[in-house]
């Protein structure tokens, strides 16, 4: 027979003695658990261990006085052991391991930070040029196997982007192309109005929208309308799993959802930025004329002898190539979505943000050409 369960304390002048009675086994784990009385944190500098009444003792009932006893012996008193099997003892002394600490992260120095931060957005900006520049190959291969077979491109589906693409987007463009132009004919004027060169208005009119800004901004908004959207809606299928269901019928997502929408924007664009040109001049002309009292045919007589026919080919054989940019990024990102709402929202974001930048990046590259080459 075993004695029951029990733990004593009493306070011996700077001495704290806890007599403990009965099985400490994980079989009496609970009953040891509620036996064992609140602790006492000041008036003592000794904790003595009495286990001389206890009958059996495992890990778990050591590991139930070591933890009783650490919050006091972390406080600094002193655990002493008194009566009982030293066997006992010694599984407590065993047990009775010091709380873990959090580990402290050593730190960093600001300009580690920094660079780290750049190492980590260069490599990822690197990846993703990879990763674009192979969906560019994957869509020059399946382009070269319509062109060798044309019944298998998607004349209709075509016809449809160019629709939404470019038809679509005239009303937004028009207004916004002629505000460009009634504003930059306002603040052009207003500088040359200083030396009395009011005149050369026309010829900023003329270089800077038919050279750059007309096709610059048409692309930026073909970018945040209609690029967005193409990732937009080919990362909903991707997210309802149609994409996987297309490649199951044995159809190719690149050649249904790719080239139509690729094909479409390279045809919309160059349209569209002739379009944003004329309706921009249009705007400059009617600011001259109102704010300089120039006349109509003043103005076109000072516009065609400011501006070249390679000016205009400098801006239009732009459009192609933006048109393109924004395509495969649009589409691209589409594919990358994963089975996420929230990964259609973020796609979607960074399709706008690389289109508008690749844009960028690849007119000031032409405007370097331009220049070695002194068009």
């Amino acid at each position: 027979m075993t004695g029951p369960i029990r733990a004593d304390l009493a306070l011996e002048a700077d001495t704290l003695r806890l007599t403990v009675h009965g099985t400490w086994t994980i079989r009496t784990a609970d009953a040891a658990q509620a036996a064992l009385p609140p602790r006492r944190e000041t008036g003592f500098v000794r904790i003595v261990v009495d286990t001389g009444a206890v009958d059996a003792m495992d890990t778990a009932g050591a590991v139930l006085l070591a933890r009783w006893m650490r919050p006091l012996a972390h406080a600094g008193a002193q655990v002493e052991f008194a009566a009982g099997n030293p066997a006992h003892h010694a599984l407590v002394r065993r047990v009775q391991l010091p709380e873990r600490q959090p580990l402290a992260r050593p730190a960093v120095p600001v300009v580690v930070q920094l660079a780290q931060r750049i190492g980590r957005a260069t490599y990822t900006t690197l990846a993703a040029g990879r990763d674009l520049l192979g969906f560019f190959g994957l869509v020059t291969v399946t382009f070269a196997g319509v062109v060798l077979r044309p019944g298998r491109l998607r004349v209709r589906a075509v016809i449809a982007h160019v629709e939404r693409i470019g038809l679509h987007a005239l009303p937004i463009l028009g207004l916004l192309s002629f505000l460009i132009g009634v504003v930059l004919a306002y603040q052009g004027a207003d500088q040359l109005r200083v030396y009395g060169a009011e005149i050369f208005t026309v010829n900023l009119l003329g270089v800077s929208i038919l050279r750059e800004l007309g096709g610059m901004m048409t692309a930026i908004l073909v970018a945040g309308r209609s690029g967005s959207a193409f990732t937009a809606e080919i990362g909903t299928m991707k997210v309802n799993e149609e994409v996987d269901a297309m490649r199951t019928l044995g159809l190719d997502p690149v050649e249904v959802l790719v080239l139509p929408r690729l094909i479409a924007m390279v045809i919309a664009l160059p349209l569209l930025t002739l379009f944003a040109n004329l309706v921009a001049l249009g705007g400059g002309a009617a600011m001259v004329v109102f704010i300089l009292d120039i006349g109509l045919p003043q103005f076109l007589a000072q516009l065609s002898e400011a501006v070249h026919v390679s000016t205009f080919w400098a801006g239009m054989v732009k459009a192609p190539v933006f048109a393109l940019l924004i395509g495969l990024v649009g589409c691209y990102e589409g594919l990358q979505v994963s089975s996420s709402a929230e990964s259609v929202g973020r796609r979607t974001t960074r399709s706008v943000v690389e289109s508008i930048f690749l844009i960028i990046v690849v007119d000031a590259a032409f405007s370097v050409v331009f220049a070695q080459l002194g068009i």
